[in-house]
């Protein structure tokens, strides 16, 4: 069931008053991005009720200093953070003096509403001034989509009661904070303003990284929709840059001003002549107009929504949360950059550190591989091979040799950032993500030189890394894999966990196969690739070989099902069905010591890898060990409904599957977990787009064709979304039993549908029907 909060609604979240005890989850769900910055949903005007202000600047980072009582050989100096940027949405309104506070003014109405497919935030309020005084409120925001480097807000103020003075203070300021600092500390120095009576600019300079951020405005001001006569005056401080307006009023008169902001950075523009090219390009803005940057805006989200959007018939809730979904991923990423990654909560909140995760590969990349032009997934590729190296230098303070890489699970500049030895040291999957990413961007593009030019170089790497992990055991005359954390983090160093010992062998495998295919492609290639990677192709590749044959698979023979890990039997077999409701979640009621102990999962784990590797297992196995799996698992992590939402569809459970697809597209908008407080869960909001177009609509890669086998909830109508393969787009739309498939390229795209294998010509539509 939905939240209350928000009206149901198939393009906008509309909330129809404000609750000061969840105003930190508002700001979360209301957030706007445009791949380049990032506004928390705070208020313009002053409020001085419970916040968390957040301003976003992407490739920006602070390195924040590790926090551990116990140091270990192989630790992170530092966490990286994503900076609470120098604000630039603040707008204080003064009436005969007294300032405008929802916090402290009587409320009589409010109104927010973030329209997602024009990307455009509104908002609209009534108060009571301690005077008396009646300010009514309209105020509209954008993150322009088209010229990233640019907002624009405009703010109204109705006054009734009286006449009056009013005061109108657009600022900037440089004086913020992070919530999460390791020490209290701010991220900023070295700040300073500028002014050249039209425009103003703050800057400010990360401490340890140094990177600079110029933030300028312009502002215009009206009074009753004519330009104001009245003249501003711009102060500024080491920190702050404020623009005045002051007028008296009638009763009834409406001010508005229309702030134009820019926000650049170091990461993007030379320092020298940075803060003159802020103001520069809020000068441009402002030139613009509002309205002229908002139709461009508007038509840089057509374009997105034309090729992206999944369209439920039937099912309000379910269309409202897809597309909140899928909104929130193209404000996230863009793929223009690829410097540039995605942090678990994008620009919506602090926590994690806004740094890049093995949920961009296990879980964002099909979206973007699926919907964008081919160059964005690249992209994502690229930001993996251009850090090699220093995932080289992370397996090395870890003991790995012989250019053997360990990616790092926490990391804004390819070095691992993150202080858990249970994560850095041991959950190691990360690797086989990051190969199967590669695999899978090379099946659905057809891009085969990506694998000469960068990919087997990573393959290679991260094969190294798996040959040296791998230990022969003796006792079982296998390799084994030991002291590992799997996707379930409800289980902290285990032996021979069955996700990463598959992951292990499936890269190693697939290494090999890719050596072979490029040598028997181009010579030439192969041996460019041989010499860059210093590739032993005896002694490596033997033992590669021998791993392969040879690795361990813990299995219960008796259950039919794959062990998580060993000894996973030895645990007291219980279901979720047989927890007190009242202990969940575990991680907020049980210590560690007894969630350590314990059979249940935090997520996909076993099944996470019957996931990626389905076309290996036969349905009956899938089924075994789903029936077992997910029974056990309490879904405490914001990743783990998408994946069991698809199995459920692949083993024809459709209403399992509606229930979990319901729980991961909603997840934030219904704030299953309780902790929207702290930002939107951006990367599991791509595996809800897997739980339609995996699930549901069950694509999949065979052999050079794109495959489907679709089924449909029960509350649905019809269903339809837009695929891209090997980036020509066609549209399905399922409908009760009958699927229709529309060729929208020009080139000619091999389908097969429940079986019947067909060539969709350019134009071409077709409709097949279920046997």
């Amino acid at each position: 069931m939905s939240d209350t909060r928000f009206q149901s609604d198939e393009w906008k979240i509309i909330e129809t008053r404000f609750e000061p005890s969840r105003a930190r989850d508002s700001e979360s769900i209301f957030a706007l991005g445009n791949g380049m910055m990032g506004q928390r949903a705070n208020f313009e005007e002053t409020y001085s009720g419970d916040t968390l202000q957040g301003s976003y600047v992407a490739g920006v980072y602070y390195p924040d200093k590790t926090v551990v009582g116990w140091w270990k050989i192989g630790y992170p100096e530092y966490f990286a953070k994503v900076p609470n940027a120098p604000s630039w949405i603040g707008i204080k309104i003064r009436i005969d003096g007294e300032e405008l506070d929802l916090a402290k003014c009587t409320l009589r109405s409010f109104r927010r509403e973030l329209d997602m497919k024009q990307g455009l935030l509104t908002r609209s309020f009534t108060v009571v001034m301690p005077s008396g005084r009646v300010a009514e409120v309209s105020a509209k925001r954008f993150l322009s989509m088209h010229e990233p480097e640019k907002a624009a807000i405009s703010y109204s103020v109705r006054i009734t009661g009286g006449a009056g003075t009013v005061e109108i203070i657009p600022w900037l300021s440089a004086d913020v904070y992070n919530e999460d600092a390791n020490y209290d500390e701010k991220f900023w120095e070295n700040e300073s303003s500028a002014s050249d009576g039209d425009r103003a600019v703050v800057v400010a300079q990360t401490r340890k990284t140094a990177f600079v951020v110029a933030t300028a405005m312009e502002n215009v001001f009206t009074r009753n929709g004519r330009k104001a006569g009245e003249k501003t005056a711009i102060t500024t401080t080491d920190k702050t840059a404020h623009c005045t307006f002051s007028a008296t009023y009638a009763d009834g008169d409406t001010f508005n001003v229309t702030k134009y902001a820019a926000v650049l950075s170091s990461f993007n523009h030379p320092l020298e002549g940075l803060a003159e090219k802020a103001m520069a390009t809020a000068g441009e803005a402002a030139k613009k107009g509002f309205e002229a940057m908002l139709a461009d805006h508007r038509r840089a989200w057509e374009k997105k929504w034309e090729h992206g959007d999944i369209v439920i018939r039937g099912d309000i809730a379910a269309q409202q949360g897809i597309r909140f979904n899928i909104f929130q991923l193209n404000q996230t990423y863009t793929g223009e950059d690829p410097r540039l990654n995605i942090g678990p909560k994008g620009f919506t909140g602090e926590k994690y550190g806004g740094s890049t995760y093995w949920d961009t590969e296990a879980f964002a990349f099909p979206f973007y591989l699926s919907t964008a032009d081919t160059h964005v997934a690249r992209n994502l590729l690229l930001y993996r091979y251009k850090h090699l190296g220093k995932a080289i230098e992370n397996a090395g303070k870890l003991g790995f040799t012989a250019g053997a890489a360990l990616y790092p699970m926490v990391t804004m500049n390819g070095e691992e950032c993150h202080n858990e030895w249970e994560i850095t040291f041991e959950e190691i999957h990360r690797n086989g993500a990051i190969a199967y990413a590669i695999y899978n961007y090379v099946r659905h593009t057809g891009d085969q030189d990506y694998l000469a030019e960068y990919g087997l170089e990573v393959l290679i790497a991260i094969s190294r890394f798996w040959a040296q992990r791998a230990t022969f055991s003796q006792e079982k005359h296998q390799y084994v894999i030991l002291g590992v954390t799997g996707p379930n983090e409800y289980e902290n160093n285990v032996n021979n966990n069955w996700y990463t010992n598959t992951l292990a062998r499936w890269t190693l495998r697939y290494t090999c196969e890719m050596l072979d295919w490029l040598k028997d492609t181009s010579l030439v290639k192969y041996n460019s690739v041989i010499s860059r990677t210093q590739l032993d192709t005896q002694c490596e590749l033997s033992l590669w070989k021998e791993i392969i044959d040879n690795i361990y698979l813990p299995v219960h023979h008796d259950l039919g099902i794959f062990l998580q890990q060993d000894g996973f039997m030895d645990k007291v077999q219980q279901t979720v069905n047989d927890l007190d409701p009242a202990v969940r979640p575990l991680n907020q009621h049980w210590s560690w010591d007894r969630i350590l102990r314990s059979v249940f999962i935090k997520q996909a784990d076993v099944l996470q890898g019957i996931y990626f590797f389905e076309e290996e297992f036969s349905e009956e196995a899938i089924r075994r060990n789903f029936d077992f799996y997910e029974p056990r698992c309490v879904h405490e992590s914001s990743l783990s409904a998408s994946i069991h939402s698809v199995l459920a569809a692949r083993l024809h459970d459709t209403e399992r599957a509606y229930t979990l697809y319901l729980r991961t597209a909603r997840l934030d908008l219904d704030d299953y977990n309780h902790e929207v407080k702290d930002g939107l869960h951006i990367t599991s909001m791509a595996g809800t787009w897997l739980a339609i177009v995996e699930g549901f609509g069950g694509m999949r890669i065979c052999n050079d064709r794109v495959c489907f086998n679709p089924a449909i909830p029960a509350a649905w109508e019809s269903y339809s979304f837009i695929i891209r393969y090997r980036n020509n787009p066609f549209r399905v739309e399922v409908n009760g039993t009958k699927v229709n498939v529309v060729n929208l390229s020009g080139a000619d795209i091999p389908l097969a549908v429940y079986g019947e294998q067909v060539t969709l010509k350019p134009g071409e539509e077709k409709r097949f029907g279920k046997q």
